[in-house]
């Protein structure tokens, strides 16, 4: 079974920085897409980050709202993916999902990590 765990979020004020984690039991992070998603209160799922996987290029792909801000990676060998966070602002605040694709219908959620952004 594929379990992502994400850690890291927490409360930081705004201009501030975090790193998200996410660690993936039962399977490897290099032969797929992996994807950090975030969700505020009333809002849709959106998605803010992705890394192609390994074999395609490990291309990268932002939200125009965290483009120059947010960094996604990914440590082959730590078998985890990363999401660095900085000059956080207010409207970053939400709940950070992971994401590990291989197809449509073999694809993996994590529980969410809760990040805010208040002074």
């Amino acid at each position: 079974q594929v379990r992502p765990m994400e850690s890291g979020g927490g409360l930081v004020q705004p201009g501030g920085s975090l790193s998200l984690a996410c660690e993936a039991a039962g399977t490897r992070l290099g032969p797929a897409r992996l994807g950090w998603y975030r969700q505020a209160p009333g809002k849709e799922r959106e998605l803010v980050a992705s890394i192609g996987s390994i074999t395609s290029g490990g291309s990268t792909n932002y939200a125009d709202s965290v483009k120059g801000r947010f960094t996604i990676s990914r440590d082959i060998v730590k078998n985890t993916a990363y999401l660095q966070m900085n000059s956080l602002k207010s409207e970053d605040t939400a709940v950070y999902y992971c994401n590990i694709y291989f197809s449509d219908d073999y694809n993996f959620w994590g529980q969410g990590t809760q990040v805010t952004v208040s002074s």
